[in-house]
């Protein structure tokens, strides 16, 4: 009982040990939760977080407005959040994983899909609209700035009009599926690198590859 009350109400206890706001990562990935949205390009923020967590020995834990877990790199302390608010209401839980982590905006990283990207490209920006995406939109209303790291994973475009929803929302097709594997090593190298050499250097390495 006392855990679930813990995980229902959170713990004032930080999960970081690191005190510097500076060597403290947040990085998000968007997502619904629910089997039913397992493999969807929607979620390919949740993807990308699964595939570090392989590589990084890392495991996923319920706790408020999400999962969470916690790893290290090169001297640096990353919190992962997948939230649990379902997509439209993702700002609250970047806000709350922000300042209970003590985590400064600039060092956080938010992994959304793209329709206006081609399948598997990524793109580092350091600011810019909501681009029509629900879940960057509700961040940016909670954090009350655009000025935000968005990592975009592209999804493609390939639909016609008003089929938007259902393509996003649908499974990966049989090609995007078999060149999945090289774009998340990508995905997971442009995260390391962000934590480790910043925003900037890891635009100039990794946008349009």
């Amino acid at each position: 009982m006392l855990h679930f009350i813990k995980q229902l109400f959170g713990s004032s206890k930080q999960l970081l040990q690191e005190t510097d706001p500076m060597k403290k990562f947040l990085i998000v990935g968007l997502g619904n939760i629910g089997t039913e949205y397992d493999e969807t390009r929607h979620n390919i923020g949740f993807k990308v977080l699964d595939f570090l967590a392989e590589q990084e020995a890392f495991t996923f834990e319920s706790a408020k407005l999400g999962a969470v877990a916690t790893f290290k790199h090169k001297g640096k302390s990353v919190v992962c959040l997948k939230p649990s608010t379902y997509m439209n209401l993702s700002g609250k839980a970047v806000k709350y994983w922000m300042e209970k982590e003590n985590i400064p905006l600039d060092n956080v990283l938010v992994i959304t899909d793209d329709i206006n990207l081609p399948f598997g490209s990524i793109r580092l920006k350091g600011k810019g609209s909501d681009g029509g995406h629900n879940g960057l939109k509700d961040i940016q209303n909670v954090l009350q700035t655009t000025k935000y790291n968005r990592f975009r994973f592209g999804v493609g475009a390939d639909f016609s009009k008003g089929k938007q929803v259902d393509y996003v929302l649908g499974k990966w097709d049989d090609d995007q599926q078999k060149a999945m594997p090289e774009r998340l090593e990508k995905s997971t190298d442009l995260i390391r690198s962000f934590v480790f050499a910043g925003a900037k250097n890891t635009m100039n390495q990794f946008n349009g590859t």
